[in-house]
């Protein structure tokens, strides 16, 4: 008997024993309950919408059945196999009051209740002559149900009246109609009733309503019961309070932005008015300049919604109040409707000081830790500014593997200065709830690599950051600037490095000055949405204007240099896209396709070495090292030197996918099968030293590595704890026709030892 086969029975084995054991806490009389299907019956709804409306109405009943991931209830096994129901204490309790779900017995089913939810739900949709009965069936200890909806004829709208008057508020009523979500000929909808009152008192909010409310909208329903119609009218109630009737201007607006929620009271003599506003800073912490951009009321403003969002939404996106309310109130010393606006903040403290220690372990069978310690000022120049300074240094070390002893070490600083205001020589008036900031950097990193060399990095950048909205961010640096200096080479490194180019470029004297761009766009904070998405693009380009004036061109020997180091020459792009599916119940099918492509010119005959692309690793293809593969065919550098350093595995052209079924099995753990492709490729030949099958081609599909595995992440909020087990299927670098590995996996000592890839790391990998 192979062992294929043992472990197919062991595997069917265990799944008919946990199907099995699902009735073993269910009390004698009672029924296991299996949950409920809706059958829409008649012939008023179609085939093609029957499905849809089966499925919502199957959504609003309740309760709901025991969970299941591929047809079977895990949760209730898990809660049927351990502990004891009649204690409370112990480890199998703890995981089955964790883990475990109990029994939802057919008792709890209230049938009767499920019948009304099924009817009104269907009234609410237009069916208003909606009825529903209910078939059970009983077998072996569990039960079903089978609702019968009898829709009835659907109600359609026939006509749409806004009445109105002279009033300033029924005026306003009236020019809201144009864009009514009430539309003849759509069917009657008491959700679309509700929206659209919301969307009427939106409207109104922007003309100065401030004290309107959707409960002050009524829409009557006529409906002509021979023809299935109904007669909609929408007008304002008569019981609506005549301040609700008013519009609202703004007359003084107060500011506090030293607000102390322990204080009952403030004296607002105490301000001093800058322009529209009365700032009430007695320790003068802040320019009033700053509430000037954050502000988009000014007095005698007619109210609306969407500046007092902005305002509130500019307030906290300073990120130097902690606490940010607002309230509006009838003006002290108005004329009549009129409103004064407060607004009181609770800044931060200004400077804060933090330390973090940090344990790793990466996917080249590195260990290390490091430290940071971060100065933060969240009002540097009392103009909100943000200024950070941070620290840190780390060590990695090679503690396994063929090249044991290699190990890095790295310190360094960085200092940013986050300006909530445009410097710039030209006016910008942005209209976004988002403060356009300046950003300032200027940091320095040195690299040890023992027993190969030591590098100094600098680099500053100018540069700003808007956002459109929430879902959409701009980022422009004017100037990024970074320079690459060899601070000590090893005798042994130098000698291997005249003859592998790849290793030479590691050290090589390296300029990089231009500007860059990048385009970020994500909804993956609506999380009640089924298809979300990510999108990050990124233009980066270095030396074009300098190699046009210069005429820089090291093909003919003409390479120019600055600070003794021939500046980089290049444009590169790059396009990481992601899509998450939500399938419900937190469960989640992730997506991502990253796209790269390198070209260098003039000055620089190769993209240089901190801007080419690599792959492989924790968050790339988790079956292969990092820095291993590619590129395209060319072979792997498996028999190394112990403690030599290899070359890493970089190209100019790059393409990765990924996919991740993320099932969620407790508000804590969550599962991951994944499958991971891609490869790196070079534009053209090295003419140094030529790699067979490293060129990207029309071939590029069949040079493609895929790897696959399993893995767990532990979600505690603040961080995410990943685990994840991979290996190859697909080796880009064997002959034509033997890529595929499926048929050499049989998971021996030798096999695992050459193949099985462990991650370790903190976050999700996209």
């Amino acid at each position: 008997m192979s062992n294929r086969f043992i472990k197919f029975i062991f595997l069917f084995s265990t799944l008919i024993a946990a199907a099995c054991s699902t009735t073993k806490y269910v009390p004698e009389g009672d029924y296991l309950y299996r949950g409920a299907s809706v059958k829409i019956e008649g012939k008023e709804v179609k085939s093609r919408e029957a499905k849809a409306m089966s499925g919502e109405l199957q959504g609003v009943l309740r309760p709901r059945p025991n969970s299941r991931f591929l047809g079977i209830p895990f949760k209730l096994w898990i809660y049927n196999s351990f502990g004891n129901p009649n204690k409370t204490k112990g480890f199998g309790n703890k995981i089955r009051s964790k883990f475990g779900e109990p029994p939802v017995l057919f008792s709890s089913v209230k049938v009767d209740y499920n019948i009304q939810l099924l009817t009104n739900r269907m009234e609410n949709r237009g069916f208003f002559r909606a009825s529903a009965t209910a078939d059970s069936s009983l077998g072996r200890k569990q039960a079903k149900l089978t609702y019968h909806a009898f829709p009835g004829p659907h109600y359609m709208i026939s006509t749409v009246r806004f009445a109105s008057d002279s009033s300033d508020l029924g005026k306003a009523l009236t020019r809201t109609a144009r864009r009514s979500f009430l539309k003849i000929g759509d069917p009657f909808d008491l959700d679309i009733i509700k929206s659209e009152r919301e969307r009427i008192d939106a409207r109104l909010k922007e003309r100065g309503f401030y004290y309107f409310s959707p409960d002050d909208i009524i829409i009557q329903v006529d409906s002509i019961n021979n023809q299935h119609q109904v007669d909609l009218v929408v007008n304002i109630k008569t019981t609506a309070a005549e301040e609700a009737r008013q519009k609202y201007t703004i007359n003084n607006i107060f500011i506090y932005p030293n607000y102390n929620l322990s204080k009952d009271s403030i004296d607002v003599r105490a301000g001093e008015r800058y322009k529209d506003f009365i700032v009430v800073d007695t320790a003068k912490l802040f320019k009033p300049q700053v509430f000037e951009r954050t502000m988009f009321f000014h007095k005698g403003d007619i109210y609306n919604r969407t500046d007092h969002n902005m305002s509130l939404n500019r307030l906290v996106s300073l990120g130097t109040f902690k606490f940010v309310k607002n309230k509006f109130t009838e003006s002290i010393d108005g004329t009549g409707n009129q409103l004064d606006t407060y607004y009181y903040l609770s800044p931060y403290p200004k400077k804060s000081l933090r330390a973090e220690l940090l344990s790793r372990t990466t996917s080249a069978n590195f260990s290390g830790s490091e430290i940071n310690v971060s100065w933060r000022n969240r009002n540097a120049f009392r103009g909100a500014e943000l200024l950070t300074v941070n620290l840190y240094a780390g060590t990695d070390i090679q503690v396994s593997g063929v090249n044991q002893g290699n190990s890095l070490f790295r310190y360094g600083a960085e200092a940013n200065l986050n300006i909530p205001r445009l410097i710039s020589p030209f006016q910008f008036n942005a209209s976004s709830a988002f403060i356009p900031r300046t950003k300032i950097m200027l940091g320095y990193d040195f690299l040890d690599r023992r027993m190969a060399y030591s590098l100094n990095s600098f680099r500053t950048s100018f540069g700003y950051v808007w956002k459109e909205d929430q879902k959409r961010e701009h980022q422009l640096n004017l100037l990024a600037a970074t320079y690459v200096l060899p601070y000590k080479v090893d005798n042994a490194y130098k000698r291997r490095a005249d003859s592998i180019p790849a290793l030479r470029r590691a050290i090589d004297t390296q300029l990089v000055v231009g500007p860059n761009y990048n385009f970020l766009y994500t909804n993956t904070i609506q999380t009640n949405k089924r298809h979300t998405f990510y999108e990050n693009f990124n233009i980066d380009e270095s030396g074009v204007l300098m190699g046009v004036l210069s005429g820089a061109n090291y093909r003919n020997g003409n390479t120019k240099r600055i600070f003794n180091a021939p500046f980089s020459q290049y444009i590169r792009l790059e396009n990481d896209f992601r899509h998450y599916l939500n399938l419900g119940y937190g469960n989640q099918l992730a997506s991502r396709l990253i796209l790269g492509y390198g070209f260098a010119f003039g000055n620089s005959p190769a993209l240089p070495y901190i801007k080419q692309f690599f792959i492989g690793g924790s968050n790339s293809l988790r079956a292969f090292r990092a820095r291993s593969i590619g590129p395209g065919s060319s072979v792997p550098n498996f028999s190394r030197e112990r403690g030599m350093a290899a070359p890493d595995k970089t190209g100019d052209i790059k393409l990765e996918f990924n996919t991740e079924y993320r099932p969620k099995f407790n508000n804590i753990v969550r599962g991951a099968v994944f499958l991971d492709a891609g490869n790196i490729w070079l534009l053209r030949d090295d003419p140094e030293q030529p790699i067979a099958g490293a060129k990207f081609s029309k071939e590029f599909l069949s040079e493609l590595a895929v790897g696959t595995g399993v893995g767990l992440r532990f979600d505690v909020n603040f961080f995410v704890l990943r685990t994840d087990l991979a290996f190859p299927i697909r080796k880009p670098w064997l002959p034509k026709g033997e890529r595929w590995v499926f048929n050499d996996i049989d998971f021996s000592r030798e096999w695992r030892k050459e193949n099985l890839v462990f991650n370790l790391a903190i976050g999700y990998p996209f």
